[in-house]
């Protein structure tokens, strides 16, 4: 299951993280953002992927979507560090993710298969 943060512990749980985290901005009425979120919860629990994922609902943490410049959803980041490494903000079906993920972590992402 997705931790879900707020703007309050978005430091704490990302920013601050020795473990890289994808962070998944998302908001309740997005049809695309449930779909890929399946997917992204078998990618942080693959064999050897050191991943932490956490979600963030646009709608209720506006700040954090706009310091982020959030236009498109769903958006998800890969911060390690504090720095975002790579940033996915065109997704509009889930098996684009899919791919995206297996070119950025190849040992982990070699392991997983979209399954319907």
């Amino acid at each position: 299951m997705t931790s879900v943060v707020d703007e309050q512990a978005f430091s704490r749980e990302v920013l601050e993280s020795s473990t890289p985290v994808l962070v998944h901005f998302w908001a309740p009425w997005c049809g695309v953002c449930r779909m890929i979120e399946p997917v992204l919860e078998t990618l942080v629990r693959a064999p050897g992927a050191q991943l932490k994922l956490v979600g963030v609902n646009a709608d209720e943490n506006l700040k954090l979507a706009s310091d982020y410049r959030i236009t498109n959803l769903p958006t998800v980041m890969l911060i390690k560090e504090g720095k975002v490494l790579y940033r996915f903000d065109q997704l509009d079906r889930r098996d684009q993710i899919l791919p995206l993920l297996k070119g950025l972590l190849p040992g982990a992402g070699s392991k997983m298969e979209l399954i319907d």
